[in-house]
C-alpha cells in the first residue's frame, strides 16, 4: 500500500483507504497557535543572524534560502515552493539563523513557536511522521546537489536546477514554468556566472529544451532531461 494511504477498518470489517494527513489543514486548524504573515515579492523573512524562535511553512507562494559569507558572497541554498517547512534550526538548538530567507513571490508563511512546534511533534503522530518525512527529503535534496556541484559541469547543473523548479510548488506533477528569478539568482543557484547561464539558456532554447524569449521566466520541457541524464 502506498505509504501515504493509511487504510481504517470500516463498520463491515473491510479496509478502508482515508486520504493521509494534510499538513497544511491541520496548521490552519484554530487549534493550533501560530500567526499568518503576508510577504511581497523580494521582502525578507527573516536575516541571517536574526534570533532562531519559529518554524515556517509556506502556504503559497516560494522562499529563497541564502547564506552571506563574510566578504560579501551570497551563496543560493535552496528555492522553496508551497508546503514545505523551513527555519526548522531552533528545533535543533540553534539560537541565531543560520542563513537568510526572502519571499520571491507574493508569500503566506504560517510560524509557529519553537516550544509550540516540539509540543505538536510530540502529540500528533501523524504531524510528526509528516515532519520526518520532510527532513529526510530534504536531506536527500542536500546530498544530492552536493554530488552534482562536485561531479557535474556547470550545463548539466543549470540543466537539473531548471528541472527542479519546473515542479515548483507541485510535488504530484511538472508545471513546466519556473519561478520569475534573475539570471544573476539561476548563476548563484548553479555556482556559475551570468554569462554563463545565458549561454546555456540560448543554447537550450534552440534544441528545443525550454521555451524561452530572453526574459525569466521561462517554460522547461520535457526534453531537457536530455541534459542530465547524457554522460
Amino acid at each position: 500500500m502506498d505509504p501515504g494511504i493509511r487504510a481504517k477498518k470500516a463498520s463491515n470489517g473491510a479496509a478502508k483507504a482515508v486520504p493521509s494527513f494534510n499538513a497544511q489543514a491541520f496548521l490552519e486548524s484554530t487549534g493550533v497557535a501560530k500567526t499568518i504573515a503576508q510577504y511581497g515579492r523580494g521582502e525578507a523573512i527573516f536575516t541571517q543572524g536574526d534570533a532562531c524562535e519559529h518554524v515556517m511553512y509556506i502556504q503559497s507562494g516560494g522562499v529563497k534560502l541564502s547564506v552571506l559569507s563574510k566578504t560579501g558572497r551570497e551563496a543560493v541554498v535552496a528555492m522553496l515552493g508551497p508546503g514545505v517547512f523551513f527555519g526548522e534550526g531552533c528545533l535543533a538548538g540553534q539560537s541565531l539563523r543560520m542563513g537568510s530567507a526572502m519571499a520571491v513571490t507574493p508569500s503566506t508563511i504560517l510560524c509557529i513557536g519553537r516550544d509550540r512546534m516540539v509540543g505538536l511533534l510530540h502529540k500528533q503522530h501523524a504531524m510528526s511522521d509528516r515532519f520526518i518525512s520532510h527532513m529526510l527529503a530534504r536531506n536527500i535534496r542536500i546530498e544530492e546537489d552536493l554530488v552534482d556541484q562536485l561531479f557535474n559541469s556547470s550545463e548539466k547543473r543549470l540543466a537539473r536546477t531548471l528541472l527542479l523548479l519546473a515542479r515548483y510548488g507541485k510535488q504530484d506533477k511538472p508545471v513546466r514554468a519556473v519561478p520569475k528569478m534573475s539570471q544573476e539568482t539561476l548563476a548563484e543557484m548553479v555556482g556559475t556566472t551570468r554569462s554563463r547561464v545565458n549561454f546555456f539558456l540560448n543554447k537550450f532554447k534552440k534544441l528545443g529544451f525550454i521555451e524561452y524569449d530572453g526574459e525569466l521566466p521561462l517554460k522547461v520541457n520535457s526534453s531537457l532531461l536530455s541534459v542530465v541524464l547524457h554522460d
